[in-house]
């Protein structure tokens, strides 16, 4: 852009070219024309004074601003819309108190692997450390939460420092921070705008592959779980072609339910929190496991269902981008620092040619994986209601739909192609179980950050990323309380989300701690809501409620048709307060108090 009359900035909107060569321009200009190098079509933030300057040219530079209601909301934004796209998602905001509503979205990105480029405009140089008005110190805050800082520390190098941000953040998958001081967008700068760079990921060492290779042409029973790396590394096609050579069950990964095709004879659903339990005892069975673009999560290999599913003699083959993460949760035989498309590919070709042990008994284990399968969908289909004694007496009284049947009538309506996001909470966990994709880039969540708040936001971020593909956030009425606020954003923007508002009147994930570990001392956990479905239509939205089981369905498929209008549907569901299995059994114990004296205390 540099020093170009307005007409010609015009004609850089449409055609998204970038200045070639050392060309004098401003530090903002710099900036921009940095953005539009690394791909950047959208910005997620709210308006502040530190980066008017930039916000300025965003229109000239075919960049589109989405305001938002608040800070968390446009990095989540900034994540939905990296997961979907597989492209950067930026967010801004004001420097000190803007930045900091960042925090906790950026390190559920972190979490989730998104390349989200978080920018950080700061106090102006001259001021640091004087504690003027909306100063922090913003690089310690994001320090264990990013993958990579820069600090633009003189505006000559803004362009240089910026593009190596984005350039990392695909790099390592991950988040990122442009931390720029507010008067370093201002004067006049020569420079040259850096292409981006990208790496080309590899299969991974030799050795490491030929001795995952020995082992699986020896397994009899192998089992594969496809994780994150497989949806991030677009090696979908491969890992089913590995899957069908070996004709290996496939578990996804915790939270990573579209990491394979759930129509495929060989899926059996995820492991972790709530998932299947066909997946569960069919990988207890195997002697080798290729844990492919899996981290191994602590949370996505415990216990569930009182089902200590982890195979205890298995050979573990682990293949994962990042080499910190073989070995780091469980134990493993061989571990492959490669991309997961290329080393299934890789183990593909050297499999092909030799005599594979698993052939031999490939009827039984075909006739195991029906079987295991089979049971568990007869299962899921018959528990229309938790079974606890708990949950069974405070059923009777509503008069409202049971979760479960509930969750069982939104898979049956999902419309082909959709993408689901799910918030942390009760109902949204046990959902693990029945959300099933065919295509990669459709399920999200806040993976092991597990904050409240999450899963609109991200819808929202996703459908600007992938608007011909219907967007729906499955959200208990805890969480929505946190994020609700982004109704604005959907009514202005004429952008269009179906948001599942799972009514109880509870916080449900923690109201179960207090039945089965605290006698039913509820504390802080009950709500009084108000109408869900009001308030969205105050907001500018559409809001249906639904309280009979035969709406469930015509409901979630009417609102996503809205959505092509560019309308948000929030569907209050009324459900009854019955739970699931507590989420953090491993982390509680009952407790033993002196019963007496705090009784004394509370008389």
């Amino acid at each position: 852009m540099g020093n170009v009359p307005a007409a010609d900035q015009l004609q850089v909107s449409a055609s998204r070219t970038v200045v070639k060569g050392k060309q004098r321009m401003t530090p903002s200009e710099a900036f921009v024309e940095t953005l539009v190098s690394q791909g950047v079509t959208h910005v997620f933030g709210i308006v502040g004074s530190a980066y008017m300057d930039a916000l300025d040219i965003f229109p000239a530079a075919g960049i589109r601003f989405v305001p938002v209601a608040h800070e968390q909301g446009a990095a989540h934004m900034a994540d939905g819309f990296a997961r979907v796209s597989g492209r950067h998602g930026v967010c801004i905001g004001q420097n000190g108190p803007g930045i900091t509503n960042f925090v906790t979205a950026v390190a559920a990105a972190y979490w989730a692997h998104s390349p989200v480029v978080a920018i950080t405009p700061e106090t102006g140089s001259m001021g640091l450390g004087l504690g003027g008005f909306q100063e922090t110190e913003q690089l310690p805050i994001f320090s264990k939460i990013t993958k990579f800082q820069a600090h633009i520390n003189n505006p000559n190098r803004i362009a240089e420092l910026s593009a190596r941000a984005f350039d990392r953040a695909l790099l390592e998958m991950g988040p990122v921070q442009i931390n720029i001081p507010r008067d370093y967008f201002y004067g006049e700068i020569e420079c040259e705008i850096p292409a981006p760079v990208r790496v080309e990921r590899g299969a991974g060492g030799e050795q490491a592959l030929e001795s995952a290779a020995a082992l699986l042409a020896q397994a009899k029973f192998p089992v594969i779980l496809s994780g994150g790396g497989v949806i991030m590394s677009g090696g979908l096609a491969q890992a089913v072609e590995l899957a069908e050579l070996l004709h290996a069950p496939v578990a996804n990964s915790y939270l990573h339910n579209d990491s394979f095709p759930a129509s495929h004879p060989l899926w059996c659903g995820p492991l972790g929190y709530q998932g299947s339990k066909a997946a569960m005892k069919l990988i207890s069975q195997a002697d080798v496991v290729v844990a492919l673009g899996s981290r191994l999560g602590p949370f996505g290999t415990l216990p569930q269902y009182e089902l200590d599913y982890w195979p205890k003699n298995a050979k573990i083959i682990q293949i994962d981008a990042d080499a910190k993460m073989l070995g780091l949760v469980r134990p493993i035989s061989v571990g492959i620092c490669g991309d997961a498309k290329a080393a299934a590919a890789a183990l593909i070709a050297r499999l092909k040619g030799r005599t594979l042990a698993c052939t031999a008994n490939q009827a039984e284990r075909d006739a195991r994986i029906k079987a295991e399968s089979s049971a568990w969908e007869a299962e899921l289909s018959a528990w229309t209601q938790e079974r606890d004694a708990w949950s069974l007496e405070v059923s009777k009284t509503s008069g409202y739909m049971h979760p479960r049947q509930v969750l069982r009538e939104l898979e049956k309506a999902t419309p082909p192609g959709a993408m689901v996001s799910t918030d942390i909470g009760n109902i949204c966990s046990i959902s693990n179980s029945y959300l099933r994709f065919e295509q990669p880039r459709s399920m999200f969540a806040a993976m092991s950050f597990g904050n409240c708040g999450y899963a609109f936001p991200v819808a929202i971020g996703a459908k600007f990323a992938a608007p011909d593909r219907p967007a729906i956030a499955y959200v208990g009425d805890g969480a929505w309380g946190i994020s609700f606020n982004e109704m604005l954003t959907c009514a202005r923007e004429k952008v269009g989300v179906t948001v599942v508002v799972f009514n109880n009147q509870q916080w449900g994930a923690e109201k179960k701690n207090h039945v089965d570990f605290y006698a039913n001392r509820f504390l802080g956990v009950n709500l009084e809501n108000p109408s869900w479905a009001g308030i969205a239509k105050a907001f500018g939205c559409e809001g249906v409620t639904v309280d009979k089981l035969a709406g469930v369905g015509p409901a979630l498929r009417n609102a996503c048709k809205a959505q092509q209008e560019g309308r948000t549907t929030v569907l209050e569901l009324m459900v009854t307060r019955e739970l699931g299995d507590p989420f953090r059994r491993d982390a509680l114990k009952l407790p033993r108090r002196l019963l007496e004296k705090y009784k004394a205390y509370s008389a």
